[in-house]
């Protein structure tokens, strides 16, 4: 189910021109800024969080880790001059179906969850995010449970 979504992301602007013509509009950006969005939202990021964000990016993206550290600082980047997660969530809306944006929200999860707790601030972002895009209440708890789960902290 999530090799097909792979596959799309990893056909979504493969080159490098895409990220620095398009910035937030690339995909990859967007969900690089909201991934840091997300770990960022506590105020602390730990080595831990930005190691998970790095894996995810690369996972999901087939990226390479040149890749990944450029499409990370371009998230990174794209997030401090954000005033808002529309920016974001709208190209992701655009470019994924309802599968792949409720995939999206369980990354935020695994990434939030890898320091162990879920800071209410990084929840909240994740509810503003899922809201968004569209995913259902019932469905982002349900990414939410899964992904504690798989870290070994169920809620």
């Amino acid at each position: 189910m999530f090799d097909a979504f792979r596959d799309f992301i990893r056909s979504i602007g493969t080159d490098d021109t895409v990220t620095e013509d398009r910035g937030a509009d690339d995909v990859r950006v967007s969900a690089a800024a909201l991934l840091y969005h997300v770990v960022d939202a506590d105020g602390i990021v730990t080595e831990a969080e930005r190691e998970r964000l790095h894996a995810v990016l690369a996972d999901e993206f087939g990226l390479t880790a040149a890749e990944t550290t450029r499409i990370v600082a371009a998230g990174e980047a794209a997030d401090a001059e954000a005033v808002d997660l529309y920016r974001f969530t709208s190209v992701l809306k655009a470019e994924l179906d309802e599968e792949r944006r409720v995939r999206f929200i369980e990354l935020l999860w695994e990434v939030t969850y890898v320091d162990g707790s879920v800071h209410e601030l990084e929840d909240n972002v994740i509810w503003r995010v899922a809201d968004l895009l569209g995913v259902s209440t019932r469905d982002r708890m349900l990414m939410k449970r899964e992904a504690a789960n798989r870290s070994g902290n169920p809620d």
